[in-house]
């Protein structure tokens, strides 16, 4: 065996070894991780059509969102998330969103996804400027009956 060989063989044991990634990104190629992105992608395109429906659907029935704050008035539930997306959907105009995903992590039936969004809309009612807006955020997904579904950070 010659030196080359010893240098290449580990080499290539190594990179065997490798998980393999999602193209792009950093993020390991899994039927988990793919079905949490597909799940994101949905939302994404639920957004920009104005479709509380499709969101509702997404969620879990143990979906939460503090809004921010401490007070409980502006907290979205899953019973509430509908008719308060319906509401905010009747004053958009065009809503383009982005979504860039970081990093996605899956333990047992939880799910983080770390994603960076950027968002551009109009509002009439309240300008006739184009409104942008774009923020780091985590979302949280748990897997129930086979099924991803989210539980915040939307």
């Amino acid at each position: 065996m010659n030196f080359r060989t010893l240098l290449i063989v580990p080499l290539l044991l190594a990179a065997a070894c490798a998980p393999r990634r999602i193209p792009g990104t950093e993020i390991a190629d899994t039927d988990d991780t793919r079905a949490v992105l597909a799940i994101m992608e949905r939302y994404r395109t639920a957004l920009e059509a104005r479709d509380a429906k499709a969101i509702q659907a997404l969620v879990s029935e143990d979906f939460k969102e503090d809004g921010g704050t401490e007070s409980p008035d502006d907290d979205l539930t899953y019973d509430n998330l509908s008719t308060h997306m319906s509401n905010l959907f009747q004053k958009l105009d065009k809503p383009k969103v982005d979504i860039s995903v970081r990093r996605v992590d899956v333990q047992d039936d939880m799910a983080t996804a770390v994603y960076y969004w950027n968002a551009s809309w109009r509002m009439p009612s309240l300008t006739s400027r184009p409104q942008s807006d774009g923020e780091l955020e985590q979302m949280v997904l748990k897997k129930t009956n086979g099924e991803w579904k989210i539980i915040s950070g939307i």
